[in-house]
């Protein structure tokens, strides 16, 4: 692991790992956008943070001089050599045009709407099984015991996965995710579990075949021939992972602003009615991810000199929060009627998976109100928060009230 100091200008030497940007970006973000709206930093190899708005949609729609091959970004500055291609190692997120195309279609099927309602009694009784176990106590873990495990049964099922490997996903999303400070050669070493984890899941589906999305994957084709082994394992990986760590933010960041903003549980409580606009605003401001490019070639580009390969990080919910774009950008308002938010990307990445998202955010939001109508943090000093390209609160002690 490497020991990194701490930052002491985000202008010139940013770093999406750093305590402070982990513990509370927003106001690194607001500070950027007045003076520096596009930060650079010499670390991970070196890279650039556009904070506006207009920065992120500008590098998200341009394929032309940025690539998605990596979409996270490691220690190190990949070359040509480590970069897949057509095919990316998570496509169709990681794959650039025209390939990328033929990814997403393949992909969409199973996450449209009609296959994700369909899901929906599922995962409320899942909530609600989860919010029995929780009990009668004062005091429940709204994180790492509800919020973590709704997305993880609901992509075990979705993958057709052994139900009791739900630890084995939390310690996937761990080594992708978060161990973006290791040295290559060790992060190398943590991914030959995952890799061995998912051959052996693609075996057994050849061997087994069932209604699910894996074998889905194993019986796709692009041009009359099957997917090769290393598209169906990048796309069984980036539903995994994008599918769990995603979600848990989003479900947990939005009962974390519950806890903290009594007005705006008590309205959601006594105006149900409001859940489907209420998402939008817990989505537009405590948006998970941000994503990853690598510049293409050697350029300017919003007034900085790029150099090829250099990382851009994609701040979505940076871009959520921009005053040019949002009214009262830095207030949730719970009843926002208009919000074209980015939490979902923009450009031909999209998420693909955002109709299970929206899905499983507002059931999870609806079953822990209707159980917990009052609730606040336990202990604020106790919070802790993910670090990396996708932001949410894990550990979330909550103190029930009467």
């Amino acid at each position: 692991m490497t020991i990194k100091p701490p930052v002491d200008d985000f202008a010139t030497d940013w770093d999406h790992t750093d305590p402070q940007w982990v513990a509370d970006p927003y106001p690194i973000w607001d500070d950027l956008r007045q003076r520096c709206p596009v930060a650079h930093t010499e670390r991970f190899g070196g890279g650039w943070f556009p904070a506006t708005h207009e920065g992120v949609s500008a590098v998200a729609k341009d394929t032309v001089n940025f690539t998605s091959r990596m979409p996270i970004i490691v220690n190190g500055r990949p070359g040509e050599e480590a970069l897949p291609s057509p095919i990316g190692v998570t496509p169709p997120i990681s794959s650039d045009p025209p390939f990328h195309a033929i990814a997403r279609r393949i992909m969409l099927p199973p996450l449209a709407p009609g296959p994700v309602n369909k899901m929906e009694p599922q995962v409320r009784a899942l909530c609600r099984r989860l919010l029995d176990g929780l009990g009668d106590d004062a005091v429940v873990n709204g994180g790492l015991d509800y919020a973590q495990h709704i997305p993880a049964a609901v992509i075990q099922q979705l993958l057709g996965f052994p139900p009791e490997d739900e630890e084995v996903f939390s310690e996937i999303i761990h080594v992708v995710m978060e161990g973006v400070d290791q040295e290559v050669e060790e992060r190398f070493e943590a991914f030959v579990p995952i890799e061995e984890y998912f051959v052996k899941q693609i075996e057994d589906h050849r061997e087994h075949p069932r209604d699910d999305f894996t074998s889905y994957l194993l019986n796709a084709e692009i041009g009359g021939n099957k997917l090769q082994d290393e598209h169906i394992f990048g796309t069984m990986v980036l539903t995994l992972i994008a599918g769990i760590d995603t979600t848990w933010s989003a479900i947990g960041a939005s009962l974390w602003h519950l806890a903290t903003h009594p007005e705006d549980l008590a309205r959601l409580v006594n105006e149900p009615d409001l859940m489907p606009v209420a998402v939008e605003e817990f989505l537009r401001f405590y948006a998970p991810v941000s994503m990853a490019r690598l510049v293409k070639h050697d350029m300017e580009y919003l007034g900085c000199p790029m150099k090829e390969y250099d990382w851009i990080l994609l701040g979505f919910p940076a871009a959520n929060r921009d005053p040019a774009v949002f009214e009262d950008a830095d207030r949730f308002i719970i009843d926002r009627a208009e919000n074209r938010h980015v939490a979902f990307g923009l450009g031909i990445h999209r998420c693909a998976g955002s109709n299970l998202a929206r899905m499983e955010l507002r059931v999870a939001i609806e079953e822990f109100i209707a159980r917990y109508p009052r609730f606040e943090l336990a202990d604020p000093l106790e919070v802790t928060w993910s670090k990396g390209t996708v932001r949410g609160p894990r550990n979330l002690p909550l103190r029930v009230l009467a």
